[in-house]
């Protein structure tokens, strides 16, 4: 190679110098590439074995982190849904049969007839005497009417008289006090008057201790209303006028709205008497109910001889709530084979209520005061019986009568 210059008009030629710059560049180059080889292979040497282990860990990781949830998942699909699973058909047929059971021992209760099994006389016999035992006679002697009775009759208003001005005295109540005997001590011939002149509520809650007021004669006290006159008192209470005037002491017939009367012979009705005295039942049961069998004289259902039946059998459903008729105090609480689990209430006037076939013991003892209405067992199909009813039975002074004329 020749280079040619024309500075200065000389020609000069670098053959030689290019030759060597040539060289020593080659040699340059070579040593560089060399070097740069040897680095390179020996770090891509590096980097391709950590590459290489980093894999190999990974691949170890991957397949371990693989085979746990293969076996997870064959866990959770071959176990906790199979169990899952069994234990939803399970439960399934638990509500099932429950849901059978209740349906047929409502419709055994309401859909068929629910009879006792025969009982033998002797059975009756110490039953009855076990039921006279806690039916404690009442000493009182009263009519339905609140009548006091003389020699079994009853004193009637023209016994009294009723043209004196009423006159009261107070009484402080003792112990073993009753409604009747009060009445008979001072003369009177009606308990509707001592509950009335005194607003009492409810006989059983008087107590010793507590004053009565006692008016001269039997009546009742009435507060004037607007519209009143001794004309329309006089029909309303059966009362001649001029005997209100007497007993009032009254000069005039005009009336004032507030005034009180005292009208003599007037009593309570029968309803208001039965309940101050505690006399009104309820219905010992809540919901549909069928008279199974009815007090008195029936066809016994197994030997088909001609039986007395002490109560009544109300058919319904197991383990509904049985509820005390009227308040009182529990007389007793047992198991017979004749009435199965049963409870009977002393209801301190002259009743006593028996509750029986009770699905199990009543959680109540004997002596426990029981409010009308309080639960007391439950409905079942104990002792002598062939479907879940109640048997209901009343005595009165120690003599059974029909439940349905006091529950009516």
């Amino acid at each position: 190679m020749e280079v040619y210059t024309y500075l200065d008009n000389r020609k000069t030629t670098f053959r030689p110098q290019a030759r060597l710059l040539k060289k020593r560049s080659y040699k340059a180059h070579k040593v560089n590439k060399t070097s740069f080889s040897q680095e390179h292979i020996f770090s891509t040497y590096n980097i391709y074995e950590v590459h290489q282990k980093t894999k190999q860990l990974a691949e170890s990781f991957g397949a371990y982190f693989d085979i746990l949830f293969q076996k997870l998942t064959w866990y959770f699909r071959h176990r906790f849904f199979s169990v899952l699973f069994y234990t939803g058909i399970m439960t399934c047929a638990v509500i099932f049969s429950w849901s059978l059971i209740s349906l047929k021992a409502y419709y055994s209760g309401l859909g068929s007839n629910v009879e006792l099994e025969y009982l033998s006389p002797q059975e009756i016999e110490v039953l009855d005497k076990v039921m006279n035992d806690f039916a404690l006679l009442q000493t009182d002697k009263v009519d339905a009417a609140g009548n006091l009775l003389v020699d079994g009759q009853a004193l009637t208003i023209a016994d009294i008289n009723l043209s004196q001005p009423v006159t009261y005295s107070e009484y402080t109540i003792k112990n073993g006090d009753t409604i009747s005997g009060i009445s008979q001590k001072f003369g009177l011939t009606n308990i509707s008057t001592l509950i009335a002149v005194n607003d009492i509520g409810n006989v059983r809650q008087i107590r010793a201790g507590q004053k009565l007021k006692i008016p001269s004669t039997d009546g009742l006290i009435h507060t004037v209303k607007q519209g009143d006159s001794i004309e329309s008192l006089s029909v309303r209470y059966g009362t001649p006028v001029e005997n209100i005037l007497d007993v009032n002491n009254l000069d005039s017939v005009t009336l004032k709205e507030g005034q009180q009367l005292f009208i003599p012979g007037a009593r309570l009705s029968v309803t208001d008497l039965k309940k101050a005295m505690g006399e009104l039942f309820i219905l010992p049961l809540s919901g549909r109910y069928r008279i199974s069998s009815s007090f008195g004289n029936r066809q016994d259902p197994f030997t088909g001889v001609a039986s007395f039946h002490t109560g009544v059998d109300l058919a319904i459903a197991q383990g509904t709530p049985i509820k005390a008729a009227m308040s009182g105090k529990v007389a007793a609480v047992g198991y017979t084979n004749v009435y199965g689990n049963y409870v009977i209430i002393d209801h301190e006037n002259g009743y006593q209520t028996l509750y029986a076939h009770m699905y199990k013991p009543s959680p109540l003892s004997k002596g426990t005061r029981v409010a009308q209405g309080t639960q007391i067992g439950m409905v079942g199909s104990t002792g002598y019986s062939t479907g879940p009813h109640l048997h209901f039975t009343v005595y009165k002074n120690g003599k059974l009568i029909d439940p349905m004329t006091v529950l009516k």
